[in-house]
């Protein structure tokens, strides 16, 4: 079937296809081009850019008698290599990976070297064969950056990863044709009747390529704004809305496992004193320090949050123990890191409470239960973490049901968090610490 193919496309006129190959890709770099201006986005610009090599390099490979006759005869081929490159440079850049020159020009060296020995120069055959290993080694390169981008769920990156793959595992068939391309008596044979199928498929690939790269770009510029939504922008951890979202993401999956999850409450201590002492300059600072300081401490895949003033709160999945040690992490990072803070003597500390609980209890108790072990930290000299050994439970509800409760007692918790006056915790006849949830504010300081 496939000899029957290629023997069919014999029929085709390959300068034209060429023509329409180069246009195409011509105009989609331009195309291309015209988002970068756009987004802003320097994948962008390096994609339009490698399109352009690209077109340019088929120009003169198909017209170079006319319209670079002085150009080497190789040229065109590695303008064709470096385009390649860059267009796996940019897959890299997508994902905020560095431009590695050396790789990127890898394959226009390897060119080169190989045209220093005559046998290689003199053969079509190897310029067939070592041509179609390069291009498909950065296509299949630039499926692998594709892949390694975790953010993007896997059915959305499955079209960026396949038709990269698709275009490269193409590039092999020259490979075995190769030496199919004339026979004894200068007879084109089938090789050549798949220069057709080539063209076609280069057309079809950078029209999808390029579709591919501006939804790429689309999903860039979404989440750059979903995140500046749910950000603090001082601290650049997740506000209260984006922490109560990423929560119950994190709180759904620990559902399917039945895995309890922990809550810790972070609250840094004599905030205020810092501010009138050093000034709100020195305050805003120590609270950056707290989000770098939480940030390397804790693991990537954990929730952090900036709920308001120096209050801070973190949900992680996972059994008390291991949250009481990740705050441990935190507290004693904090205090060595807030000593002293551009030659000035800060001693700034944190105090943290942590409670664990069921996936199905409501986010608000079980923060409410970290908050109250926070409260018994500040009593008993602060600077120190305290947990509360009773977990809180909680029994699978309906789905309406559990995501009207959840988003009812995010509100009531977030509106409860909006005053900013000392409320003692309460204690109770069994000595467990729970907090004042009708006190209509939280604490300070």
């Amino acid at each position: 079937m496939s000899m029957n193919l290629a023997e069919a496309s014999v029929a085709l006129d390959i300068g034209t296809l060429f023509v329409i190959a180069i246009c195409v890709t011509s105009l989609l770099g331009l195309f291309l081009l015209f988002a970068w201006i756009q987004e802003r986005i320097q994948a962008l610009a390096w994609w339009g850019v490698a399109y352009l090599i690209g077109g340019f390099s088929g120009a003169i490979w198909r017209f170079g008698d006319v319209i670079a006759p002085s150009l080497p005869s190789g040229i065109a081929s590695i303008l064709l290599f470096i385009a390649v490159g860059m267009i796996w440079t940019a897959a890299r850049l997508f994902h905020g990976r560095p431009v590695l020159w050396g790789a990127m020009c890898l394959g226009a060296a390897v060119w080169l070297i190989a045209c220093m020995f005559p046998a290689f120069a003199d053969s079509a055959a190897s310029h067939i064969l070592l041509s179609s290993l390069i291009v498909a080694f950065y296509t299949f390169l630039t499926a692998i950056e594709l892949w390694r981008e975790r953010r993007n769920s896997l059915i959305r990156r499955w079209p960026a990863i396949f038709v990269p793959m698709l275009h490269g595992a193409i590039f092999f068939f020259p490979v075995a044709l190769a030496t199919l391309a004339h026979d004894a008596n200068g007879v084109r044979g089938p090789a050549t009747g798949w220069i057709a199928v080539f063209a076609i498929e280069i057309v079809l690939y950078v029209v999808g390529a390029a579709f591919i790269v501006l939804i790429l770009a689309k999903d860039r510029t979404v989440r750059f704004y979903k995140m500046a939504a749910a950000t603090d922008p001082l601290t650049g951890l997740l506000n209260r809305r984006g922490f109560f979202e990423a929560a119950g993401i994190v709180m759904g999956r620990s559902r399917s496992r039945k895995a309890p999850v922990s809550v810790l409450a972070f609250d840094l201590d004599h905030f205020k004193s810092i501010n009138d002492r050093f000034g709100h300059g020195i305050g805003d600072a120590t609270l950056q320090l707290f989000a770098t300081v939480v940030r390397k401490t804790m693991r990537a895949d954990d929730i952090i949050g900036r709920l308001g003033g120096e209050e801070f709160v973190a949900m992680l999945p996972g059994i008390l123990s291991d949250a009481g040690a990740a705050a441990e992490r935190v507290r004693s990072a904090f205090a060595a890191a807030g000593a002293e803070f551009d030659g000035r003597q800060i001693a700034a500390t944190v105090s943290v409470g942590v409670a664990c609980g069921s996936p199905f209890a409501p986010i608000e108790m079980l923060i409410a239960r970290a908050d109250a072990a926070l409260y018994r930290a500040k009593m008993n000299g602060r600077d120190r973490v305290e947990t509360v050994d009773a977990a809180v439970g909680g029994a699978p509800i309906s789905r309406h049901k559990k995501e009207g409760a959840e988003a009812d007692g995010a509100r009531k918790f977030a509106s409860r968090l909006q005053c900013r006056e000392d409320t003692p915790p309460t204690l109770t006849p069994n000595n467990t610490f729970r907090t004042r949830l009708d006190a209509g504010c939280a604490r300070s300081g």
